[in-house]
């Protein structure tokens, strides 16, 4: 007999329970895909509220990086679906899982603040980035392992990119937790 649609919906809501007190690589690039969702958003805030003269340099940057995270958000999506993991897929379970806050007085920050935000953004997607990458090597999951990686590489390029525009060496003030 076929489950119904809640009954494997509170099956997966459990399973989310679980993963959150003994983490998995899946369960880790799900944080991943819900911080891309954030992200997504805060990025087109900066491009819309951005001012000053550096404005069209912020927004053609970040222009690129809104597509290169969304490119991420849906390769990501369908690599857990390929690992036979459920990506979350609503605005309430990306509230949930997102490790990257917002807040709308951002809007009234400075051109370099809210270049700093983003930055910030990107370091602490990295802070999961590198844990889902150590839980895939411990579980075997090379092709999770390989997409972390070059996301690790994409996320470390976005940092640079946006450091310089505000005068910064890519390290330049940078704490990972």
């Amino acid at each position: 007999m076929s489950k119904t649609p809640e009954e494997l919906f509170a099956a997966e809501q459990k399973q989310s329970e679980i993963d959150h007190h003994v983490p998995t690589a899946g369960a880790m690039v799900n944080h991943i895909v819900s911080n891309f969702t954030v992200l997504d958003a805060k990025l087109h805030q900066v491009t819309w509220y951005v001012k000053g003269l550096s404005a069209p340099v912020i927004q053609h940057v970040l222009k690129h990086l809104i597509r290169e995270n969304r490119t991420h958000y849906d390769e990501v999506g369908e690599l857990l679906l390929d690992e036979n993991e459920k990506p979350s897929s609503t605005t309430a379970e990306y509230s949930e899982y997102s490790m990257i806050g917002e807040n709308g007085k951002n809007k009234y920050f400075t051109a370099d603040e809210m270049v700093s935000e983003a930055v910030q953004d990107y370091v602490t997607q990295n802070l999961f980035v590198d844990r889902a990458i150590k839980l895939a090597e411990k579980e075997e999951r090379p092709a999770l392992r390989n997409y972390m990686e070059k996301l690790r590489g994409d996320d470390n390029h976005a940092i640079r990119v946006l450091q310089a525009l505000v005068g910064n060496n890519a390290g330049d003030g940078l704490e990972e937790e």
